[in-house]
């Protein structure tokens, strides 16, 4: 069966995670499986020497055997708690292995996939099912498939006790499970597509548990009052989860009853037989005590087995999740053989017949767009939401390739440039940076890690930055934990944020600068000071700027104004006032405002798609 596929593929994993321990673990689970087949077994010799030990009178020769055989069942019994105890630990270590080296499996892949992955529903599905089971599926079949071999074992050794009494007394105990195993397998699999279909809504039910409990939700979600609009969603949800879900264990328990009424008729029948030849005097006490042993042990062992079956069925249809993820393929890899990447850029970047559209968006986006960037200049882009700005990024640092045309570095094409050597020629400062909760050192430091940074570095960056003002106000200065998520941490300010990632940009020192809305959160006293010390870091660099702020804009030596997928005017500020096209008249239109508002010490660009 093609649903079964990945279960063949648990095994190397198992082994490349924890070959040793599954070593002793596969001996333990033998062992596991033996010993109640030799329990069962001297059942009859031990009921039969004490039925003899009494019949003469209890005397010391009489009841030795029994004793005899009482001391071997001791120690059966103790032997099976001691190689449980220590599979239990074996198991537990092993476990531990399998999930770190899993977790490690999926960072990798999470960090390998394009970024196309992370913007689709579909994949958010896969990823989603793949975390809710990597703590329990894949050390739920080892421990289901442990479980299986032993018992399978055990049900041998009962197997072969009961074959003196007839040959067809396994085939009843197999007969008598039959209905239960067909239960198990339909009911896993309906449990499977269940779970599988019902992915959207488990995660759109944690979505909307996460607008009523995250801190960052919490003001606007009082003001307008939503929390009662939220919550009804998410028991709306949970509620049609909690019936379709209540409907398969409905059906199951009223299938396992009925499979269950089957096997209980059989063994009475294999019951009543062998109490039927004891009446006769055809088997001993003992061989009657050891049939009934052997039968209902072997019985809770079928049963064993077809939980067991269904379990291993169930976890290898969900590990089968795990592979698929694991199997995606970026589409953005090396080439076959890589240019070296150049050390400095000594002519342009250029955007030559740009079409782009995002994946399974017919939208598009860039269409035969040009445009050049000469190094060492700073080079500002405005223009309206939607224009392509941002997707101008996304393309330079390779999370897409273009559909039609080519990116160049000094005329080699970017697609030429191993990965990770084109992407560490650039520095991204996006709009919204990331606020890691790490310390105030370690936030700046992450932004060179392959060269490992000192401290006087970071420091160094801080201070170029700005950031080191916003440090000496912490209270363990460097050594501060940001951030609200773990114990004594400290929350910044969304400019304090953005200050520590100029830093981070400032310490990565890359040849090719990128800026997205860098002051967006910065206050107007501070704008001045922060250009100046960009410029500082962009010296000698080739710089992309994108920008809603004339100011900004402004001071660039480059300016070109994007719009519909296409570089309507390029120039300086005093070249487009001048041209007295779109940016023109945006900047009129602020100047105007700063008339009738004097005090107002920060420019911004009007919203473009209303200037025509």
């Amino acid at each position: 069966m093609r649903e079964l596929a990945p279960f063949s593929r648990i095994f190397p994993l198992i082994w490349s995670a924890a070959g040793g321990w599954t070593i002793a673990w596969a001996a333990l689970v033998v062992i596991e499986g033996l010993l109640p087949g030799a329990a069962v077994y001297l059942t009859r010799p031990l009921v039969d020497s004490i039925s003899a030990g009494l019949g003469l009178g209890g005397q010391w020769e009489s009841i030795r055997p029994a004793l005899f055989y009482g001391s071997l069942m001791v120690a059966v019994i103790m032997l099976t708690d001691l190689v449980q105890a220590v599979n239990g630990c074996v198991s537990q270590q092993q476990a531990e292995l399998i999930k770190d080296h899993l977790s490690r499996m999926i960072h990798e892949q999470c960090a390998a996939v394009d970024l196309e992955f992370f913007e689709s529903p579909e994949c958010h599905d896969s990823l989603d099912r793949v975390q809710n089971d990597l703590s329990t599926r894949p050390l739920a079949l080892l421990e289901n498939l442990g479980s299986l071999v032993r018992n399978t074992i055990t049900l041998a050794s009962v197997a072969v006790l009961l074959l003196p009494y007839g040959l067809w007394l396994p085939m009843v105990l197999l007969l008598s499970t039959v209905p239960a195993l067909f239960v198990v397998m339909r009911h896993n699999r309906r449990y499977y597509d269940w779970w599988k279909d019902s992915t959207p809504d488990r995660r759109k039910a944690r979505y909307y548990e996460s607008i009523v409990t995250l801190s960052d939700t919490a003001p606007e979600l009082r003001l307008f009052d939503l929390g009662g609009y939220f919550g009804s969603a998410y028991q709306s949800l949970r509620k049609h989860l909690r019936e379709t879900r209540f409907k398969l264990s409905r059906d199951q328990s009223i299938a396992r009853l009925g499979a269950g009424f089957f096997g209980l008729v059989i063994s009475g029948l294999a019951i009543i037989w062998m109490l039927w030849r004891a009446a006769r005097g055809w088997v001993s006490i003992g061989d009657l005590a050891l049939f009934y042993h052997a039968l209902s042990r072997g019985q809770n062992l079928m049963h064993s087995l077809l939980r067991d079956i269904g379990q291993v069925y169930n976890n290898t249809l969900f590990v089968g999740n795990l592979f698929e993820f694991l199997a995606l393929a970026p589409k953005i890899v090396d080439p076959p053989q890589p240019f070296p990447a150049p050390q400095r850029i000594r002519s342009e970047v250029r955007f030559s017949g740009i079409t782009f559209r995002y994946p399974g968006n017919e939208r598009v986006i860039l269409r035969d767009f040009n445009l050049t960037i000469p190094a060492g200049k700073i080079v500002a882009l405005i223009g309206p939401n939607g224009a392509g700005k941002s997707t101008l990024i996304k393309l330079l640092c390779r999370f897409y390739d273009p559909d039609e045309g080519r990116i160049e570095i000094d005329g080699i094409d970017i697609r030429n440039f191993a990965l990770r050597d084109m992407r560490n020629l650039i520095t991204v400062l996006f709009q919204w940076p990331v606020a890691y909760h790490l310390t105030a050192e370690q936030n700046i430091a992450i932004g060179d890690m392959h060269n490992t940074p000192n401290k006087v570095r970071v420091q160094a960056a801080a201070r170029a930055a700005g950031a080191d003002e916003v440090v000496s106000r912490l209270p363990h200065g460097y050594d501060t934990q940001l951030g609200k998520w773990f114990v004594n941490g400290t929350e910044l300010s969304r400019g304090e944020w953005q200050r520590l990632a100029l830093a981070r940009a400032f310490l990565r020192n890359g040849e090719i600068i990128v800026l997205d809305e860098p002051t967006s959160s910065l206050d107007v006293w501070s704008e001045a000071d922060w250009f100046d010390r960009f410029r500082l870091l962009a010296d000698n660099r080739t710089a992309i700027v994108i920008t809603h702020r004339l100011a900004i804009a402004k001071r660039a030596d480059v300016i070109h104004v994007i719009n519909e997928g296409g570089v309507l005017e390029s120039g300086t500020h005093d070249e487009l006032v001048a041209l007295e096209g779109l940016y023109a008249k945006s900047w009129h239109s602020e100047v105007d405002e700063i008339q009738t508002r004097p005090n107002t010490r920060a420019l911004r660009i009007p919203n473009l798609n209303r200037v025509k």
